[in-house]
């Protein structure tokens, strides 16, 4: 551990569209922001190819350019943009201790937690190639669909999140072919009954996904496996949507933070505020239903300006 102890008026932990917008309006609030950027500097839109629904930008704009454009505008404003990520932390005083990189101490009056939450994969090597090349693999309907008008898709998943988005898909693509791994949904009934009604959704159930088939640049198709005959098939498609649930980041918390059952961050409704009095939370590791990047965003906003009045109170 080191041996110096550094104070920190305002601490963000996180560096997605909702660290970046709590640090643009904490450093203009003079709350003198340090960012940690995290294991992933940018967070999960640095994987994104092309984001056209970010306000501002009628072009489009690459996720990586996005968040490049957000850390210079936290910068200039006088935010400390630093490498590390928070290993520990100790919520139980009136002192709120962060650890960076297991070696680094620092005391906060405020801290914004915005450390988001991670897409569950599947793990193929197939997978994980064309997810790294932009070419066809996704975890977000909302945010890429549109890439797929009038086109042929596979979407894995069982719950609702994975029948919302195919539902969703089914308006914009020609075709969408639902695997569900099990002999049952674990979507609502109502959920389940929505996709079973849509025409131009094909539900192929106890089907496994073998490979992501493609050109080493683009999806192609898919090889399934049906589980019942264990015959191996290809399915064309190009793209290929994983919707097996997401994992928000926030172990670090649980001894201090009340999350609900799947870990993600309970706050104050209407407001960014946890359990404990001058931490608050910003973007995905509290919001399990919207995911987007200009609602994280939004509660980065809310988030700083719910610290700065903390601090206003305790002067």
């Amino acid at each position: 551990m080191s041996d110096t102890i550094e104070k920190i008026k305002c601490l963000i932990i996180g560096s997605g569209p909702a660290g970046y917008t709590a640090a643009i309006y904490a450093a203009r609030a003079n709350m003198n922001p340090v960012l940690y950027q995290g294991m992933q500097p940018g967070g999960q839109l640095t994987t994104t190819n092309e984001v056209e629904n970010w306000p501002g930008n009628p072009e489009g704009i690459t996720g990586p350019e996005m968040m490049v454009g957000l850390q210079a505008q936290a910068q200039r404003f006088g935010t400390d943009v630093r490498d590390g990520w928070a290993t520990k932390v100790d919520f139980s005083g009136d002192v709120h201790k962060v650890w960076i990189n297991d070696t680094i101490e620092l005391h906060c009056e405020t801290v914004i937690i915005s450390t988001g939450a991670s897409a569950k994969y599947l793990g193929m090597p197939s997978e994980q190639h064309y997810l790294k090349m932009g070419g066809g693999v996704s975890a977000c309907a909302v945010c890429d669909g549109f890439f797929y008008r009038n086109q042929e898709v596979v979407i894995v998943g069982a719950g609702d999140s994975a029948c919302e988005e195919a539902h969703y898909l089914s308006k914009l693509c020609k075709k969408v072919t639902m695997l569900v791994r099990s002999e049952k949904f674990r979507a609502s009934k109502i959920m389940e009954e929505r996709v079973r009604k849509t025409e131009n959704i094909t539900i192929l159930m106890n089907h496994d996904t073998v490979e992501v088939l493609g050109d080493e640049q683009v999806v192609t198709g898919v090889k399934a496996l049906n589980k019942t005959t264990n015959e191996v098939f290809d399915i064309p498609a190009t793209g290929f949507f994983v919707a097996i649930g997401h994992k928000p980041n926030t172990d670090i918390f649980k001894d201090y933070i009340t999350l609900d059952e799947t870990g993600y961050i309970i706050n104050t409704p209407g407001t960014s505020k946890t359990n404990v009095d001058g931490v608050f939370v910003a973007g995905d590791a509290a919001d399990h239903v919207y995911r987007q990047a200009i609602t994280a965003a939004g509660t980065g906003c809310m988030a700083a300006l719910d610290a700065e009045r903390y601090l206003a109170s305790k002067e």
